[in-house]
């Protein structure tokens, strides 16, 4: 209680790109079709998934729960960076830091182990088929899905109250476009060796221990894949599983850039731009792989977008 006594700022002010007023004039638009984009994309998984009953397997459901989780990348993200960009009044409350910061961390957590159960649950249907009804039964679906978000709020909860444990005596400028963890500790005035420490370690282990579960299911799937015997069997499950990867390569590459960099490798304008790859390019673009990518995901689509013409036209 002592530390937090001593702290003297009661809020921050978020740089963005000032140091280039024509580009944050120009991303606003940007980032404004990009956000509107995400949401009606994520938004029409959802709706698709929970009113098609022949959706209602563990792969379908999965995406579901990733859908969740990218809007809400989105929705707290957007909202401030937008007002960022747009406008001289550039505060965010400590209470509003510590609420984006904590949400972020949340869903990003929650996203790395959510990627995790989706390799496991392709793996037990093309590596094992006639036992996948009782691998990836219900309840084992609801175990993965509570113990991804369970794990998101845990390091959510463990990483934001440390950080915002520390003094902030000034300055209150947070030269980045959100309250990310990193260009908030910079404004620490205390001693944050261990918590780079553990970060650095948390992060690893978050990002790592999923990726490569992710990556052995994925060897054996290869393998799997090349053992079938028909041409047709090949390209379904070689189907299947390339939206997953794709949407895996895009969000772990990314984010490791961002958090497995060293401290002072990046320039703060690079740094910006890494954050922006992840959290901003994989909640636009997993829609558009999981609809474009999957046979199944389109054929629905199709099904529910002829219901609204036919409906339109009786």
């Amino acid at each position: 209680m002592k530390r937090q006594n001593q702290s003297s700022v009661f809020d921050f002010i978020l740089l963005g790109f000032s140091n280039f007023p024509e580009l944050q004039r120009q991303l606003f638009w940007v980032f404004l079709v990009d956000y509107l984009v995400t949401l009606l994309g994520n938004a029409i998984i959802i709706v698709v998934i929970s009113l098609e009953q022949s959706l209602h397997v563990p792969m379908y459901l999965f995406l579901l729960n990733l859908s969740v989780v990218e809007m809400g990348f989105s929705a707290v993200i957007m909202p401030e960076m937008l007002v960022v960009l747009s406008s001289e009044n550039t505060r965010i409350t400590f209470a509003g830091c510590f609420a984006q910061m904590y949400f972020i961390l949340l869903f990003g957590g929650t996203e790395c182990f959510l990627l995790g159960a989706m390799a496991f649950d392709r793996f037990a249907a093309i590596c094992h088929p006639l036992s996948y009804p009782v691998t990836m039964n219900k309840r084992v679906f609801l175990k993965l899905v509570i113990f991804s978000w369970i794990s998101g709020i845990m390091v959510a909860t463990a990483q934001t109250s440390w950080v915002f444990s520390f003094p902030f005596c000034g300055p209150n400028e947070i030269n980045h476009l959100f309250c990310e963890t990193p260009p908030v500790l910079e404004l620490a005035c205390a001693d944050t060796f261990l918590f780079e420490i553990y970060a650095f370690t948390g992060t690893i282990l978050i990002v790592m221990v999923p990726f490569l579960l992710i990556l052995l299911s994925y060897v054996r799937i290869l393998l799997a894949i090349l053992k079938m015997p028909t041409t047709t069997g090949r390209q379904k499950a070689f189907s299947t599983c390339a939206s997953h990867l794709t949407s895996v390569t895009l969000f772990y590459g990314t984010a490791s850039m961002t958090y497995l960099q060293p401290k002072s490798g990046y320039s703060p304008e690079t740094k910006k731009l890494m954050s922006l790859s992840y959290t901003l390019l994989t909640p636009l673009l997993n829609p558009l792989i999981y609809s474009l990518r999957n046979s199944e995901m389109k054929r629905v689509l199709l099904k529910v977008w002829r219901r609204k013409v036919d409906l339109h036209t009786f």
